[in-house]
């Protein structure tokens, strides 16, 4: 199997598919196409939050403002998965969270990834790298498959790292940490989906026991729930999302509008 992610919306995927249909038999699956376009914190969010959940597989992950300059093209190892992408921290997160998952069956093995620089060829193209460039190169790891990553000849391995640690060779991609003090909590919005719904880097945990009560979202009340459907619908709410962290949304509306909040901002949280 290989994944194909982008920000590419359409047609450009097509043409990562026919390049590698034609050095692979892989199956293709597509996991989204439309992320926020040169948003590498996003596309790396919500491939952590998604790719872990294939049985093994190569990802090709294609965000990428730094086309056609001389960033490299990289291949991170996790467990039984590969990771293909341009070196703009996109495959780490997912690659952690895929190397965590992979040791939790052994309690004493440390969870590890290994992160290598695929050379290439002057591509076709100066502005389509996913075609020219990851595609053949997702085909190739492919085919080799990821134990064998390593003997490839246009692959060279420069670090193994702990999923604690921060590579040195590659460029990582960490998201912010929030602050938890008593009855407050300062973070900042994450993402924003589809439906609307601002998810912040507030741990989750800072809603326990405060399910019913009113929580302050940079001013604004809404009540903490664990279902949508506990409020009336277009009403406010804060919730925890399936990420584990706490989302400022509205049943059947658009939270960031309701909380006027986009990504990047910031967010305070106080009963």
């Amino acid at each position: 199997m290989i994944t194909l992610a982008s920000d590419f919306g359409t047609p450009y995927p097509a043409a990562m598919k026919g390049v590698i249909l034609q050095e692979s038999d892989a199956r293709l699956v597509d996991v989204a196409h439309d992320f926020p376009r040169q948003d590498v914190r996003a596309a790396a969010f919500w491939c952590r939050e998604t790719l872990p959940y294939f049985p093994p597989a190569v990802h090709l992950v294609v965000v990428d403002p730094g086309v056609g300059t001389d960033r490299d093209a990289v291949v991170v190892r996790a467990g039984d998965h590969a990771l293909v992408g341009p070196d703009n921290g996109v495959l780490l997160p997912a690659a952690r969270r895929i190397a965590e998952r992979a040791a939790e069956s052994d309690s004493e093995k440390e969870p590890t990834v290994d992160c290598f620089v695929y050379e290439y060829a002057d591509p076709a193209s100066s502005t389509f790298h996913g075609r020219d460039v990851f595609a053949p190169a997702a085909a190739e790891v492919h085919e080799a498959g990821v134990d064998a990553l390593a003997s490839l000849p246009a692959v060279s391995r420069v670090e193994t790292v702990s999923v604690t640690e921060a590579p040195n060779a590659l460029v990582d991609c960490r998201f912010p940490e929030a602050s938890v003090e008593g009855s407050e909590a300062r973070g900042e919005v994450l993402v924003v989906d589809d439906f609307g719904n601002a998810i912040t880097n507030v741990p989750g945990s800072f809603l326990d026991g405060k399910t019913g009560t009113e929580i302050a979202v940079n001013g604004t009340p809404a009540p903490a729930v664990t279902a949508f459907a506990e409020v009336g619908e277009g009403e406010r709410l804060v919730t925890v999302g399936s990420h584990g962290y706490v989302e400022c949304d509205v049943n059947r509306g658009r939270g960031d509008e309701a909380f006027g909040l986009a990504p990047g901002d910031e967010v305070v949280l106080s009963e």
